[in-house]
């Protein structure tokens, strides 16, 4: 069932691509398979308009959302561990108020349910789309919004994409965050400081919906600049777990019209608070030279061996160079070195992308002397039929190199996307 579905795909994409328009080289930096899972869905804010009363705020609101449908599925290798997969139909609506004086408002429902007759029952079904329980709805958008000039203040739940806490939207349920975030621009700096109480989303956890960020939440504050050259700086408090450094830079140089090369390096530093078990010091590395439409690129990431700590990439889907669609670096940084590399080619011509990713993380001995090593496949597609509307496919092989019998960590997954924003 997923060879035919995938190769269904792939047919749809060959047909659908000899009618797309070429694009320059240059074009937005994306360093990672998750980032790039994660931009395809986005649901663009909506320019709010300015009003000059109290009554024209509800007359000029304006109402945006999505409608998408998943399919999802795990064929796993592991002895005894069954097969997996669900249908989800759902979206978001979302509601927002015109601007008075400053002020605006807005709030938005975020729902997903299986498709009962397209999903698996009991231990066949993937609850990643819509909970155990096969559906999930949550006010997971309610804020009141202040602007004056270049500051903005936002208090309530809302979605936010900061290194450490992140929407990561790669499934049905992106993640939001009840907060209070300040953001100020000024000459092309970007400083933004807040605090997040709790979050909910895929990450979070679909059946536990809203769950705290840190025992008294979380802290943070940092600045990002990006125009040709990026920059970012950030600091996370979240309390009695970790504080965490978090920065990076980056550049594009645009070597000739149709060549373009992009470099960055990261690196987190986190320390232990109350015992937690987290720590981790993880440094990167990314290379993309994009020709023409075709991008060839390099990632890696190394984590030092803190004796019995963990990594913890944050509330969301980390930011590692080295992220894919299903295996992150915290998922054996525990109490050993990581290595872990990332390989990948990439297309681009007008509506259409491709993207092959070979992720290779190596663990070493930790204090019992167990290593990991864990090899992840990645290829996907997406294509915008128009500017709302547009499908996607990703198909993902892991395989556990280390272990001679099969793992939780050998498994083919298939995803198909069907998205429509308005």
């Amino acid at each position: 069932m997923f060879k035919k579905l995938l190769i269904y795909f792939i047919i749809f994409m060959q047909v659908n691509i000899l009618l797309a328009k070429e694009n320059s080289a240059s074009r937005d930096r994306i360093h990672s398979v998750r980032k790039a899972v994660d931009s395809i869905g986005k649901l663009d804010e909506k320019e709010v308009s300015i009003v000059d009363s109290f009554r024209n705020m509800f007359i000029d609101g304006k109402v945006s959302g999505q409608v998408r449908s998943v399919y999802a599925g795990y064929n796993q290798k592991e002895s005894g561990v069954k097969s997996s997969y669900a249908t989800a139909l759902g979206g978001i609506i979302k509601y927002e108020l015109a601007e008075f004086n400053g002020f605006n408002a807005a709030a938005a429902v975020y729902t997903s349910h299986d498709i009962p007759l397209l999903s698996g029952a009991d231990l066949k079904h993937n609850s990643e789309l819509s909970s155990s329980e096969g559906s999930y709805t949550d006010i997971a958008e309610a804020y009141i919004n202040y602007k004056y000039q270049n500051f903005n203040f936002r208090a309530g739940r809302q979605p936010l994409d900061t290194p450490l806490a992140d929407t990561d939207d790669i499934r049905m349920i992106k993640n939001s965050f009840e907060a209070y975030v300040a953001t100020f621009d000024y000459t092309g700096l970007t400083f933004m400081a807040g605090y997040i109480q709790s979050w909910q989303g895929v990450d979070a956890g679909l059946d536990d919906k809203w769950v705290l960020a840190g025992i008294d939440g979380t802290n943070f504050g940092g600045v990002s600049y990006s125009d040709g050259f990026e920059f970012n700086l950030w600091f996370y408090n979240i309390t009695q777990l970790t504080n965490a450094l978090y920065m990076d830079v980056g550049l594009q140089y645009d070597m000739t019209d149709a060549i373009v090369l992009h470099l960055g390096a990261q690196y987190l530093s986190e320390t232990t608070l109350d015992n937690s078990g987290i720590a981790a010091d993880i440094y990167g590395g990314f290379f993309e030279l994009v020709f023409h439409d075709i991008g060839f690129n390099a990632a890696f990431n190394k984590s030092q061996k803190n004796v019995n700590k963990q990594s913890f990439s944050g509330t969301g889907g980390g930011t590692m160079y080295t992220s894919m669609d299903s295996m992150i670096i915290d998922n054996i940084a525990n109490d050993r070195d990581v290595l872990a590399y990332v390989l990948g080619i990439s297309y681009s011509i007008d509506y259409f992308r491709f993207i092959y990713a070979h992720g290779d993380f190596v663990g070493g001995k930790n204090t019992q002397g167990v290593k990991e090593h864990i090899l992840e496949h990645d290829i996907g597609f997406s294509y915008d039929v128009n500017d709302e509307f547009l499908v996607s496919a990703i198909y993902t092989i892991s395989q556990d190199q280390e272990n001679i019998n099969k793992s939780e960590y050998d498994f083919e997954r298939v995803q198909l996307m069907v998205n429509y924003n308005f």
